[in-house]
């Protein structure tokens, strides 16, 4: 299964049974509004705090999922999942309401593919199945935490990135119809001394190129092997520094075949400084937008990369850089 350095090719290729997005009131005005199952109209879910609503957003996203694939939360072996919340408590409690053996990550917002990556290994093994991966962002809960309180209405440099109030779930399973996870590479730490929390897109773009040089490497293969290739949320500072160094490194990658989930998910129009960010960005923008696009046949072999960046309040206060990370994932269409 191991192939190459750092990528698992996955045999028995597990199935996606069914997917389910949520977002906020300001994904319900981009582009890809359409291509999510839910959209709230307050940031505050019915809540008394942003955190919560979270929470609920997860929650959902978890419970649709399940039911579309045609489960009950029995059924489910593992839940695996990651958020941007101190001790990502997100995630726990939502395995709390769930109550299914959970396994708790921390990739920032590469979560999405990490939880994508490990469910299928689980899968894959025979460990397990069917597994529930899920991730979720808020903006009003997230911006505080890296940031500035929303409320403090601090100004942000063209830079900064705005967190996407959004979740998303996923179903894996041993059988079944459905997009197919075919394998996978675990991205490296990669820390190019960038400490700006407003500039993180210039931080993560080293990341993502890393692991889609090791990717291309480990499985022999190119861009011109995939139909699309979609970093999580590099926004537009980080998704120009990824094509320099594509360059730089000699890697062809096509305009057209080269998207940024940061840049799809809301409207030029919109006051998003460079673009998208968040554990929901990536994992919203996959399991709703590009899975749609592969189930009506405009995909068919599509890599998602989702890059997060591994600082925390305490690191900035401590003044230090920013460590980034990304991991990749491959979605096959079932033939």
């Amino acid at each position: 299964m191991l192939q190459g350095h750092q990528t698992w090719v996955f045999t028995n290729k597990p199935t996606i049974l069914a997917t389910a997005t949520v977002g906020g009131p300001f994904e319900a005005e981009g582009p890809l509004a359409e291509d999510f199952d839910l959209l709230h109209g307050d940031l505050w879910l019915g809540q008394d705090s942003y955190e919560k609503a979270e929470k609920k957003m997860m929650e959902e996203a978890c419970e649709m999922a399940i039911e579309k694939a045609g489960l009950q939360k029995q059924n489910i072996q593992f839940y695996l999942s990651g958020d941007l919340m101190n001790q990502i408590i997100s995630s726990s409690f939502c395995a709390r309401t769930m109550g299914i053996p959970y396994l708790g990550l921390f990739g920032a917002c590469s979560s999405s593919m990490e939880g994508l990556a490990l469910g299928a290994l689980l899968i894959n093994s025979g460990a397990a199945n069917y597994v529930v991966c899920s991730t979720a962002s808020h903006n009003a809960s997230v911006e505080k935490q890296f940031r500035y309180p929303t409320e403090y209405g601090a100004q942000k440099p063209p830079t900064a990135q705005w967190t996407v109030t959004g979740a998303g779930a996923a179903v894996l399973s041993s059988k079944g119809n459905g997009p197919r996870v075919t394998a996978a590479t675990i991205g490296r730490v990669i820390d190019m001394g960038i400490s700006d929390p407003y500039n993180m897109g210039a931080a993560m773009a080293p990341a993502a190129v890393d692991t889609i040089t090791a990717h291309f490497r480990d499985l022999n293969v190119s861009a011109a092997d995939y139909d699309l290739i979609a970093t999580g949320d590099l926004g537009r500072v980080g998704y120009d520094i990824a094509r320099d160094l594509f360059a730089k490194h000699n890697i062809a990658m096509p305009d057209k075949k080269y998207v940024d989930c940061g840049l799809m998910i809301y409207s030029p129009d919109q006051p998003v400084m460079s673009g998208g960010s968040g554990c929901g960005c990536s994992a919203t923008v996959t399991y709703g937008h590009l899975l749609n696009r592969m189930k009506r046949g405009e995909l068919q072999k599509i890599l998602i990369v989702a890059t997060g960046a591994l600082l925390s309040p305490l690191s900035y206060q401590q003044k230090e850089t920013i460590p980034c990370i990304a991991h990749a994932v491959v979605i096959e269409a079932d033939r």
